[in-house]
Parts: C-alpha cells; structure tokens; sequence
C-alpha cells in the first residue's frame, strides 16, 4: 500500500495540518511509500522560501514521480473512461496502484477516476 498526495494534501501540510503530520510520520514508519507526481507539485509550489517552509518539508519525504509520456497517456485514456478533464486529478489516480490510498480535499473528483482504474483504491478526504 502507498498514499497518494493530491494538492488538497500538501496544502494540508502547508497549514501545518496536525492529522496530516500524524498520517505522513505513520506512514514513513511503517516504511509505507508515499508518492505523487510532478504535476500536483505544481498546483502547489509558488516561491519557496519561508512560506512554503512546510511543504517543502514534506515533499522531502515524497516520491515525486515524473508526469510523462505513459502516466500522460493512462491519464489520457482514464478522461476518455470518465468523460473527465482534469489531466492532473487522472494522472495521480493512475498513479495509483491497487490497495493505495489517495488522499485529496476533493474525494468527488477521484472517486469516479479511481472507479475506472480497475483497481481498489480507497479515497480519503484530508
């Protein structure tokens, strides 16, 4: 099992989000590997420095994992089975695996997404 980031997650460590803390320090722990893609990095990532001193604490214990050409076109082919646009939402559920847990303020968005991997992946609202 990995946990999954979306946006709503690293903005969770952003604000300092205590559950959010518990559940990364839980996870690196039970040597669980926690992962996202370089595309939500970018909905999150503004100037660095002091403001985001947070986030970026927690992206050093993430598996940033590149958006290219084959997660683009499992992205791509899970939009056309959803009839989604969201390529970024997409791309983080098929990057994630059966058993994975993606963690997201928006579990409306993935569930559908998830639905049409094929494999079991639970959705959690942060």
């Amino acid at each position: 099992m990995s946990l999954v980031l979306d946006a709503g997650a690293f903005v969770a460590f952003e604000r300092n989000d205590r559950a959010m803390w518990v559940r990364l320090k839980a996870a690196l722990a039970d040597g669980t590997e926690v992962a996202s893609h370089g595309g939500i990095i970018g909905q999150v990532w503004r100037s660095g420095g002091p403001r985001q001193a947070l986030l970026a604490r927690a992206l050093a214990s993430v598996d940033v994992r590149p958006l290219d050409e084959a997660l683009g076109r499992a992205a791509g082919s899970l939009l056309a089975r959803t009839r989604g646009r969201d390529v970024i939402d997409a791309a983080l559920a098929a990057l994630a695996r059966s058993g994975d847990v993606i963690l997201t303020s928006d579990p409306g968005n993935f569930e559908p997404l998830a639905s049409a991997t094929g494999n079991p992946i639970d959705i959690l609202a942060v």
